[in-house]
């Protein structure tokens, strides 16, 4: 399968369209290596920028499909970057612009060495903490996530990232929240067995991370990490076209 000849998927790369600073926790983790049980204690020093990685993750996607980076022109003041990112945020993250539709963003070459140099600007401006809960798909997870539902949403998000080039991901246990996250999708390879999902995760903003899809069993593998000790989850895909 490939993209459609008149609307190509760009080309993410995760040194350049993701962001340089970390989506922050509120808890720290501790898994046991044996048992696998967790423990959890508060951060200290609390956390300053928080309870945002959905936030992070549509941003994330927003910047890729409308903004088009000119490091040659000169940077600009504080205040009319704010301008620009307001007008990107402020777009649908369900399509994408033609070229001459991007928000041009002087002085950069990406996303990344941008919120390097504006990091509390991206904060402030990408969106609030309640836009993290308040999300239309977040109903999904109460109910029943099947083998057979996971199969399709494999299919799915391959084909997301054939037309779109990034797709955006809900990671979650239900009823027991053991994780509830999101993450942005941005290249696959397959095997006989297994689908690899290569992945920026906004917790880890250092390298990419890994989901894995198993045909065999039909579920979804995320690795370990600081917050999660791995294993199988429910993965839907969110700011999406419809239907499944």
């Amino acid at each position: 399968m490939t993209a459609p000849a008149d609307h190509p998927a760009r080309s993410f790369q995760f040194g350049r369209d993701t962001f340089a600073f970390a989506h922050e926790l509120v808890w720290k983790y501790h898994f046991d290596p044996v048992t696998g049980a967790m423990t959890t204690f508060k951060s200290d020093p609390p956390p300053a920028y928080y309870h945002r990685c959905f936030v992070l993750v549509r941003a994330t996607r927003l910047f890729f499909d409308y903004a088009r980076y000119v490091p040659e022109l000169p940077p600009v003041a504080p205040e009319a970057y704010r301008k620009l990112i307001r007008e990107v945020v402020s777009r649908n993250p369900r399509r994408t612009a033609t070229e001459s539709e991007r928000i041009v963003i002087p002085g950069y070459d990406g996303l990344r060495s941008f919120s390097r140099a504006h990091e509390p600007l991206l904060k402030a401006e990408c969106g609030a903490a309640w836009e993290s809960y308040f999300l239309r798909s977040h109903w999904r997870m109460i109910f029943r996530v099947s083998g057979r539902f996971q199969e399709k949403m494999s299919e799915k998000l391959k084909r997301s990232l054939l037309k779109r080039g990034v797709s955006l991901v809900h990671l979650f246990r239900f009823p027991r929240i053991t994780i509830n996250h999101g993450i942005v999708l941005y290249g696959f390879t397959e095997s006989g067995r297994h689908i690899e999902f290569e992945a920026y995760d906004p917790n880890v903003p250092d390298h990419p991370v890994k989901l894995l899809y198993d045909r065999n069993r039909r579920v979804f593998t995320f690795e370990p990490n600081g917050y999660w000790g791995g294993g199988v989850l429910s993965v839907m895909e969110i700011f999406c076209d419809w239907p499944y």
